[in-house]
């Protein structure tokens, strides 16, 4: 039986984990193994469109997400500058008019229901990977406790700094010039919002405004910081100060998503 080692984090787990459930079904074993102690589910929200759906379709937890996540209708976006709104367009596949499918999926919703459709023992917590060898075609795994997993098929996921990116000999990562900010907002009391995803623009600044269901808000913030900035990068409360001054003339329902975003 062919064992499937897979190493994960972050998003890529999300659709790593696709694979597993197809191979559980093939009978062809798959193990993954977390550093963490228990499943990760920090974070915010993923926006999938069509094909992420069809995937999910695929292994039967689709319409388990879209209940609890709204459809987006279009995209919308707007100049900071000005205040006036510049395009909005419906989601469609190009060339067709035919909807296509997006939905703002918050990331421990996600990951919670992929996790309890998985065989149990799928994923192996408290294993963090130190080192890796490959003898005779099979990769060899070291995990800090000592253990070594062997396999016949490993796939890696788990971020440009790891151990499996200098196994690989990947160039270390390059500073593009930006930073991205994110949030997750949760109103009681629900928000005013459509089902649309809001782009605005302007100041040397590009931020979006994405409703997840009537309650919970996703939303990116994305800039050119120079070198005074770069510092302030570290700090959430000077972080938030300026992401507020850069709004410029937006309504005050986007304003409000910015100012209740708690800094933790």
């Amino acid at each position: 039986m062919l064992l499937k080692l897979i190493r994960f984090d972050d998003y890529e787990l999300n659709f790593l984990r696709l694979l597993l459930f197809d191979n559980s079904r093939l009978g062809i074993r798959s193990v993954v193994v977390e550093s963490a102690d228990s499943l990760r589910t920090s974070g915010f929200a993923l926006g999938i469109l069509a094909n992420g759906w069809r995937a999910l379709d695929a292994i039967g937890v689709g319409d388990i997400l879209r209940a609890k996540h709204h459809k987006l209708s279009r995209i919308v976006t707007t100049s900071v500058n000005s205040g006036i709104q510049t395009a909005e367009l419906p989601f469609r596949a190009s060339h067709s008019q035919d909807d296509l499918e997006s939905r703002c999926v918050s990331r421990r919703v996600l990951l919670e229901t992929l996790e309890n459709e998985l065989p149990r023992g799928t994923i192996r917590y408290s294993s963090k990977v130190v080192h890796i060898q490959i003898e005779d075609r099979v990769e060899s795994i070291h995990l800090s406790d000592g253990t070594v997993l062997k396999t016949k098929v490993l796939i890696g996921c788990d971020g440009v700094n790891s151990v499996v990116s200098k196994f690989l000999g990947f160039s270390k990562p390059v500073y593009a010039g930006r930073a991205a900010v994110r949030g997750f907002v949760y109103f009681k009391d629900g928000h005013a919002f459509e089902p649309k995803l809001m782009q605005l623009f302007g100041k040397g600044v590009r931020f979006g405004v994405i409703p997840c269901d009537d309650y919970t808000v996703y939303w990116f913030f994305t800039f050119s910081p120079s070198s005074q900035e770069k510092e302030m990068v570290e700090d959430p409360a000077k972080l938030k100060l300026f992401m507020l001054s850069k709004l410029g003339k937006v309504s005050d329902e986007i304003r409000r998503v910015f100012e209740e975003t708690q800094l933790s």
